[in-house]
């Protein structure tokens, strides 16, 4: 099974698919419209999904597709195409490397904190955790007890604290100590972006004096359950953060993988990491290949 997730990941938009390419007698322009039907009600939005039926009308024509298994080659094609980033699928392997975090409280956030550090540091790295989210209630509470589980430091001021002091601590002890990778955690207040917008620029700022030859990662955390309410998310956040990489958490269960299409098509975002359940090693790297591969496994 792909990524070694249940086959609820892919099942509802892999049988829709299949339904309407399988049940009707011919290819025709009746099919590609109840497909592109499939597409906009599995999270995948008008836009990118214009661009999978545009393309695979193009492509029947010119490759004189006439079996459905052809049709269902092709989208699989199509797909692989629009999702893959390349390299920028994978996280930085340089050192030392700073990874800020950002995403709406709620989303999982934390919790993929504690999952990257420990893929760093079962791959030998060190790793120091700073707890800059100082405003949600036990929020550097909840990263130290994850620091504690995985055998990471964490560095945290009391709650209320200025989050870009945070970050100059935490820089200071990371270079003292040689850290490979800081791993950052922020507010999650997108409901004030403007206050937000101005955190990440005071941090970004205190990164870029204090530590300039630190490679950088700025990773959105996304809720794949919350559907179409997760591309709001990216698309908001993208407007104030340099975002290199998306973390897709709950994938593990009923949550339509077509969010993904859309958010590597639409935002022009890489997908780096998704959550395919609650063990600590449910981060799984992204594989565009595999993850098309999987709709139609």
């Amino acid at each position: 099974m792909a990524f070694g997730v249940k086959k609820s990941f892919f099942g509802r938009l892999q049988e829709k698919i299949e339904d309407v390419i399988f049940m009707r007698p011919e290819i025709d322009e009746e099919m590609l419209d109840e497909l592109e039907e499939v597409l906009i009600t599995s999270d995948i939005g008008m836009d990118t999904t214009m661009k999978i039926t545009q393309k695979l009308r193009e492509d029947i024509k010119k490759l004189n597709i006439r079996d459905p298994e052809g049709v269902k080659t092709r989208i699989k094609t199509i797909v692989k195409e629009l999702i893959d980033k390349g390299e920028a699928h994978q996280l930085s392997e340089k050192t030392p490397l700073i990874i800020l975090m950002i995403g709406v409280n709620g989303g999982g956030k934390t919790t993929s904190i504690a999952k990257i550090a420990k893929r760093c540091k079962d791959q030998g790295k060190t790793v120091l955790l700073a707890a800059a989210d100082t405003f949600r209630a036990a929020a550097s509470e909840q990263l130290e007890v994850w620091g504690n589980r995985i055998g990471v430091n964490v560095i945290r001021h009391k709650e209320g604290a200025d989050p870009s002091a945070v970050i100059f601590d935490a820089i200071q002890s990371a270079k003292a100590k040689q850290v490979d990778v800081l791993i950052c955690d922020t507010a999650g207040r997108l409901q004030t972006k403007k206050n937000l917008m101005t955190e990440l620029e005071k941090m970004n700022k205190v990164i870029e004096r204090e530590y300039p030859e630190a490679d950088r990662e700025t990773l959105l955390v996304l809720d794949a359950a919350t559907g179409k309410n997760a591309i709001s998310q990216a698309r908001e956040f993208g407007e104030i953060a340099d975002i290199t990489g998306i973390v897709l958490t709950k994938l593990d269960g009923t949550a339509k993988g077509g969010i993904v299409i859309t958010i590597s098509d639409e935002f022009k975002m890489p997908v780096k990491f998704i959550g395919v359940g609650e063990g600590m090693d449910d981060l799984k790297e992204f594989d565009p290949a595999e993850f098309a591969e999987g709709i139609f496994e």
